[in-house]
């Protein structure tokens, strides 16, 4: 991203919707955390926490909710600090100018539809019927699989793959190494060798979707793997065929979902929760990290462990496992004693494991 060399505090405010506690002709030249900023910097002040390492900063200036006090420089006063970031990041770093045009190097099949206003970066490759609408970017060294359409405003980093039956809505954003529409992993054992069983359907981005570096979404065996409209997926997830992630979900690093399984909207999967296949998880759920999915999970719910049970209860039973050692101890103890009186060992499953 581009960066802008400074804005004064005045103008910082106007754009943020703020009010503006100090000097309006100051300026600052970044953004930075409060325990690295400067005097030329903006900082931020995200949650009453962070308050004691906001006195003690040296930043030029807060961006900081109504109830932030004693802060040692000018405050931007905004409603909710947490989108103010987001806006103050994006003045700062706007994304670069986008250049329209095919570079040199690439290569475009001839009756592969390029919009005008849409950028292909070197040695970047579109194969036949391949659509790109307006204002697209393709990054450098990036495959577009035949017949692949890819919606106005979307980015593809460098070293992606879009194979053929791949469809991009509007504004989605596929970070560097991403593959999507490889086969899906489906093959049928006859007693002699495990055959594969062809791959036939597609993939669907909805509009708003990110996906991360090196992730991989497969495609259907029939019909379409579908990721709705808003969902946000980190870097190195695996999405199986026949798939279906709903709006707005978030599924956070080297998370699994296997084929079939359904999510509904707004589901959170925490970093490495592993989803069986044909499984369901409603509406709103969350799964903490390393959970385990064997079964469907109810909407609304907390989920953590493996197999993943209700947030609480996997709580206590983590707890519970910690004085296992000294349970064991009491339970022998307790065998030693009625040994003594009933005079004869206690033999089979009455005896604790040694």
């Amino acid at each position: 991203m581009t960066s802008r060399a400074g804005f004064t505090l005045d103008e910082l405010a106007k754009a943020l919707g703020a009010t503006l506690e100090g000097d309006p002709r100051r300026v600052v030249t970044g953004v930075a955390p409060l325990h690295s900023a400067g005097p030329d910097q903006v900082s931020f002040l995200t949650h009453a926490r962070y308050t004691d390492a906001a006195k003690a900063s040296r930043a030029g200036a807060f961006v900081a909710g109504a109830q932030a006090a004693g802060l040692p420089a000018p405050v931007l006063r905004v409603r909710e600090p947490q989108q103010a970031l987001v806006d103050l990041l994006n003045l700062f770093h706007p994304p670069p100018t986008l250049v329209p045009g095919v570079h040199r190097t690439a290569v475009v099949a001839a009756d592969a539809q390029v919009d005008a206003t849409a950028s292909v970066g070197a040695l970047a490759v579109v194969e036949a019927g391949a659509s790109l609408a307006a204002r697209v970017r393709v990054g450098p060294l990036v495959y577009i699989g035949a017949g692949v359409v890819i919606g106005e405003d979307c980015v593809v980093g460098a070293h992606a793959a879009l194979l053929a039956g791949v469809r991009l809505g509007r504004r989605v954003l596929v970070h560097p190494g991403a593959v999507l529409g490889a086969d899906g992993f489906g093959f049928a054992f006859d007693g002699a060798q495990h055959r594969k069983i062809p791959q036939t359907g597609g993939v669907i981005i909805e509009d708003d979707v990110e996906i991360g570096a090196n992730t991989t979404i497969d495609r259907a065996t029939f019909g379409d793997t579908i990721v709705r409209r808003g969902t946000k997926i980190d870097n190195l997830v695996q999405i199986g065929h026949n798939v279906e992630i709903g709006e707005h979900s978030i599924l956070v690093s080297q998370v699994g979902v296997s084929g079939s399984s359904r999510l509904g909207r707004g589901v959170v999967l925490a970093g490495q929760v592993g989803v069986a296949d044909h499984v369901t998880i409603g509406d709103g759920a969350l799964v903490g990290a390393q959970g385990g999915v064997p079964s469907d999970l109810p909407a609304g719910g907390k989920f953590l462990g493996t197999p993943a049970r209700p947030m609480l209860e996997a709580k206590r039973i983590m707890a519970a496992e910690t004085r296992l050692p000294e349970l064991l101890r009491r339970v022998r103890a307790l065998e030693r004693a009625l040994e003594a009186l009933t005079g004869r060992p206690l033999e089979g499953e009455a005896r604790g494991d040694e």
